[in-house]
This record gives structure tokens, sequence and C-alpha cells, in this order.
């Protein structure tokens, strides 16, 4: 009765096979993150007026930032011990196929990324490191709702054990010849619950965006998503396994603690809007003749 109110996945992690090498779901979906985020903020340049010629450098930009930043924080963060305990390791820290991306060192990554595209391009085209960072919270939280998708169809970080009736017996984790194994009892699908909440704070932002823009003061959209986006990790993570062994006995695992300093940059992003009142949307200057007939 347990097993009949489950729902039962093997999804194959491969797309395609070509040869020895194979497409993953985890990698198309990860890169589509990206590529609808480019037609996101190709909306958001022409809505305030920035040049689409920005679009490809930031791009390569939060491609690189992510990946970097994302590897080496599920390395530093999660299994120091190995990356870092000898030559084998660490040259694995520069092989990401083979597995491991940390959320938490991808937002570092791209906090100190956006940093650099906002001294490099900023000035010049009306905008600063806080409006840059309000626009990618609205496009990040969509791609992180595919990253999950991707972590779904690897049968990766999922939740405990459960009776619920949408419970995920992901068949590929257990063991065919024992039945006894807990890996055939359901368990919570994390990535699906993650990915829900993260698809209702990108739509909750965008809609902000859409009718309220004129209202809203810079730091609102990165300060209400890094609330969400770390807020719901806090509190699902209450409910998820274990991803390495020492956090076993923790009364707060990693993922937590790591959300903990991202959750107080959101309120003080909040406080930033509030004090400052600075418009979210980009301000131009008015052209030189029009500045010289208001001073008539």
């Amino acid at each position: 009765m347990f097993e009949l109110l489950a729902i039962h996945w093997n999804m194959d992690p491969v797309l395609v096979h070509i040869g020895n090498l194979g497409i993953r779901w985890y990698s198309l979906l990860f890169i589509s993150g990206f590529v609808l985020g480019w037609f996101i903020f190709r909306y958001f340049f022409r809505r305030e007026g920035i040049s689409e010629t920005l679009l490809d450098p930031l791009l390569y930009t939060l491609l690189i930032g992510t990946i970097v930043g994302a590897r080496l924080g599920h390395c530093l963060f999660y299994q120091p011990d190995y990356y870092l305990g000898s030559w084998k390791g660490f040259l694995e820290i520069f092989m990401p196929w083979k597995g491991g991306l940390a959320s938490h060192g991808g937002a570092i990554a791209l906090l100190i990324a956006m940093w650099w595209y906002a001294s490099h391009y900023g000035k010049k085209n009306h905008f600063d490191f806080v409006w840059i960072m309000d626009h990618l919270a609205i496009a990040t939280a969509f791609a992180a709702t595919f990253i999950r998708l991707g972590n779904l169809c690897n049968s990766e970080i999922y939740g405990c054990e459960t009776s619920l009736p949408w419970g995920f017996i992901f068949e590929r984790n257990a063991d065919p010849s024992n039945p006894a194994d807990p890996e055939w009892n359901p368990h919570h699908p994390t990535q699906l619950y993650e990915a829900l909440s993260y698809l209702i704070l990108g739509t909750i932002l965008i809609l902000i965006y859409r009718f309220r823009l004129d209202k809203t003061f810079r730091g609102t959209f990165i300060g209400l998503f890094l609330i969400g986006c770390f807020g719901m990790r806090f509190l699902i993570e209450f409910i998820k396994n274990d991803q390495v062994a020492f956090e076993e006995g923790m009364k707060l695992n990693m993922g937590q603690l790591l959300s903990i300093p991202f959750i107080l940059l959101g309120i003080g992003f909040l406080v930033y809007a509030h004090v400052r009142k600075v418009p979210a949307a980009a301000v131009h200057p008015a052209p030189a003749n029009c500045r010289k007939q208001v001073k008539k």
C-alpha cells in the first residue's frame, strides 16, 4: 500500500547517447536557463533603453561565473577533504562534468561577476551594480527552476522518506537485488518543491517589474529574491537528505548555514532600497540641449 501511493521515478538522465558520450537532461536544462535569461534581459534592455550589444558579454560573464563558482562551492563547502586532500581530487576540481555544483557557490561568484560587469559597462550605459543585480534576480529565479528540474532528471538531491501520495521512489538509486533497501521507500521530491518555489518567486518578481517598475526602488528585486529563494531553501533543507557525511547530526546542515548570510543580505538590499529610494529603472541623463533650455 505504501508503494501504491508513490510515484515510481526511473528517468534516464542521458537524453541522447553518442558513442561513449551522452547529452544529459541536466546539461540541456542548465543551458536552457541561460537562454531564457538572455531573452528576459533583452526585454529589460529594450524597455529601459540599454544597448543590446551588452547582452552577449553579460551571457558569457554569467556562464563563466556560475559554472566556476558553483563548482568551487561544491568542492570547498561540501567535500574539501577529497578535493584538497590529493592531487587526483584537486585535478577533479576542473572537471565539472564529473558532478558536483553548489548553488551557494554560484551565488557568491555571480555577485563578484556582476560587480565586474557593472564596473566595466555600467557607468557609460547608465546602470550600476544594484541595477544589474535587480534584473538578474528575476532571470535567475527561472533559471534555478530549470536547474532543479535537472536534478530531478538525475534522481539526485532529494528528501527524506515520506508517506505522502506524491512521494517519489527513485528507482535508479535502489538496489534491485535488495527489496529492503531504504531507497525503495518513497522520498520527498524536494527538487520539485524548490523548482515550484523558484517559479512562483520569478513570476511574482516579473509581474512587479511589468506593472510596478515606476513605483519600485532599486534593490527591491534582489532583496525579495534573496529572501524568497534562500528562505525557501532553508526551510526545504529540513526534509532533505544530507548531501555529505559530515552533515549527519548537525542541527542545521551546510545548505542552511550558507543560506543565512544570503537572507541577511536580502534584508540589507531592502533597507538600501527604502533608504536610498533610487528608481529601479535605468535613469538616462537628459540631452545637453535640453539641460541648457532648462537653465534658461
